[in-house]
């Protein structure tokens, strides 16, 4: 099975959404396999989002993931980074398919409510950043 690192960002646990959009994924077909909330620190924040710190929303970005908590997950399944990337829906909401995450909840691009890993190699980075050895529970 493969695995991904999903993020419930600080604007969607602001706006209630953590119970829906676990649904969303459980009946994707995906299975959490384990999850937290936390605060990021704005070093934190700096250190998930190294990727992108010479682009111009890098300290927009990160500000806004230090500004409230967030949920961090990972999430198994078949084609589970693909699949996730469905249900979640472009990065722009206005860009993002009907029914999607983004479409329905999201109100911008750097608002946009959920975070997804976009490889394997990305997946096993972003999954290690948040949770050591151990977190992760297999379950039938």
């Amino acid at each position: 099975m493969e695995r991904t690192l999903s993020i419930i960002k600080p604007d969607g646990v602001s706006k209630g959404l953590i119970g829906e959009i676990i649904r969303r994924f459980e009946a994707g077909g995906l299975k959490v396999v384990a999850l937290k909330m936390i605060r990021m620190t704005k070093e934190q924040a700096e250190g998930f989002y190294q990727v992108h710190k010479n682009k111009p929303f890098f300290d927009s970005l990160t500000s806004f993931m230090s500004s409230g908590p967030a949920v961090v997950m990972v999430i198994e399944g078949k084609e589970v980074i693909k699949k996730n990337r469905e249900l979640m829906g472009a990065t722009n909401p206005r860009e993002a398919a009907e029914g999607t995450i983004r479409k329905e909840f999201a109100s911008d691009v750097e608002r946009n409510i959920v975070h997804g890993s976009d490889s394997p190699e990305t997946a096993r980075w972003e999954i290690d950043y948040f949770f050591p050895e151990g977190e992760i529970v297999e379950y039938e």
